[in-house]
């Protein structure tokens, strides 16, 4: 009998539970799920950061920890998590960003929100959009969802460039890494995405110097991480003209405070951290996956490199 201890509020048991089951069911796995078993006992914990176990020392024969979110930031440090740690990649997680990521780069690129605000009875016909092939875009994070939303975007004509920490070769964009490489990508980018982890080396990565290299007018699009972005720095560049827009979906403090300027500026619309979210049917079968291949002694899937933070 296997072991498995579910630490999540209870909305999201009452969500995993059924699809749990049913995924370990279909891969063979003889679990016994639970939310209240003797950590002793456990052999498998799957989590959420927001759950009741914030000290994992207890459980001594856990062999992997297993997070339902893309982000690890809040656990990383945890000093008692001596455990394998294995971050949430789901299929369902990775489409849903690349839809939110798809859809604001279009609504942008395409000038939407004119006129949608300018249904005023005026024939203004005399701006169009210029094609894909001519609106380079700059995806900040190369990792499973920034890599999924860079190939979304260029298989619509769109001239991408990715950049993350180390090298990465992916065919059908152009891939840059390091300093000097972040400073190509994002020179004369039109559209950026950030799709970064937090990590102390990310915060603050948008800011005054790096906002001035776009093209005057770009857009930002930051389904990623709240503080990837310089807030001060990105309301400047609104005012001045030099950020066309931005799309903000995640915020260092959430829920966004109603006094802050992102919600009443003209330039920028807030979505409230849905730019996408695990799905139980897609993430329990990740799940019961990790589990089989630890049953087998397989090496376990999209471990967290506690050096790097993600």
């Amino acid at each position: 009998m296997i072991r498995v201890l579910f630490s999540a509020r209870p909305p999201v048991w009452a969500e995993y539970e059924v699809p749990l089951r049913r995924a370990f069911a279909a891969a063979g796995l003889d679990c016994d799920l639970s939310r209240d078993h003797a950590p002793a006992d456990v052999n498998y914990i799957v989590f959420a950061p927001n759950g009741p176990v914030k000290d994992f020392s207890p459980y001594v024969h856990a062999r992997l920890v297993m997070g339902l979110w893309a982000g690890v930031e809040t656990i990383v440090g945890n000093a008692t998590l001596t455990q394998p740690l294995a971050r949430m990649v789901d299929d369902g997680l990775t489409r849903g960003m690349v839809e939110y990521v798809v859809g604001h780069a279009m609504r942008h690129h395409l000038g939407m929100d004119a006129h949608l605000s300018g249904q005023d009875g005026a024939w203004h016909n005399d701006v169009y959009p210029p094609l894909a092939k001519d609106r380079p875009v700059t995806v900040l994070g190369l990792g499973a969802l920034g890599e999924a939303c860079g190939l979304a975007l260029a298989g619509l004509g769109f001239p991408v460039t990715g950049w993350s920490r180390s090298t990465k070769d992916i065919p059908g964009m152009r891939c840059l890494s390091g300093d000097d490489g972040l400073r190509t990508a994002l020179t004369d980018a039109q559209i950026v995405v950030l799709l970064l982890p937090q990590t102390p080396a990310t915060v603050d990565i948008l800011n005054a110097d790096r906002l001035s290299l776009l093209a005057r007018g770009a857009f930002v699009i930051n389904p990623g991480r709240g503080p990837l972005i310089d807030d001060t720095a990105l309301l400047a560049a609104l005012d001045s003209g030099q950020v066309g827009g931005a799309t903000l979906d995640v915020f260092r403090i959430e829920p966004l405070p109603q006094d802050h300027p992102y919600w009443s500026h003209p330039r920028v619309t807030v979505t409230p951290h849905i730019a996408s979210t695990t799905r139980a049917d897609t993430a329990a079968e990740v799940i019961a996956a990790n589990i089989a291949r630890g049953e087998a002694g397989q090496p376990f899937l999209h471990l967290v490199d506690r050096d790097a933070g993600y």
